[in-house]
């Protein structure tokens, strides 16, 4: 078992590919079959899978996001981002993934995502290696 933290540096909102960095975290397990948790321990920020292979997919989606979760002058949290807890809610903290003969078993147009929604901000993410 391996668990890595990484950080990242984030913009306002939007969808940075860590796939690189998961996968670099299995290979440094050694461990060729078993489960990769990516976890993201903040109330704002999130993970998911989703398409790599247009860009127009992480466009839609945060505009999609921002159409479903708007900032609303009824909401009563103080920091005034209750839109970016929401969003991060929907998405989830964390995903699975398989791994396999040492790789990631991903659809061929999937990457894993972290996903920011009230930056920018220096963010971590963690991933965990069992098998």
């Amino acid at each position: 078992m391996i668990l890595k933290q990484y950080n990242i540096s984030t913009g306002t909102e939007g969808f940075y590919n860590i796939t690189e960095q998961v996968q670099s975290t299995l290979a440094e397990s050694g461990i060729r079959d078993g489960l990769c948790v990516v976890y993201c321990p903040h109330t704002t920020a999130a993970i998911t899978i989703n398409e790599n292979a247009d860009p127009d997919v992480v466009h839609d989606m945060l505009l999609g996001l921002r159409k479903a979760f708007p900032d609303r002058a009824e909401f009563r949290h103080a920091e005034g981002n209750s839109s970016a807890h929401l969003r991060s809610s929907a998405l989830g903290n964390s995903v699975t993934v398989i791994a396999s003969q040492g790789r990631l078993v991903l659809g061929t147009w999937q990457s894993i995502y972290f996903c920011e929604f009230d930056g920018p901000r220096t963010r971590k993410f963690f991933v965990r290696v069992s098998g």
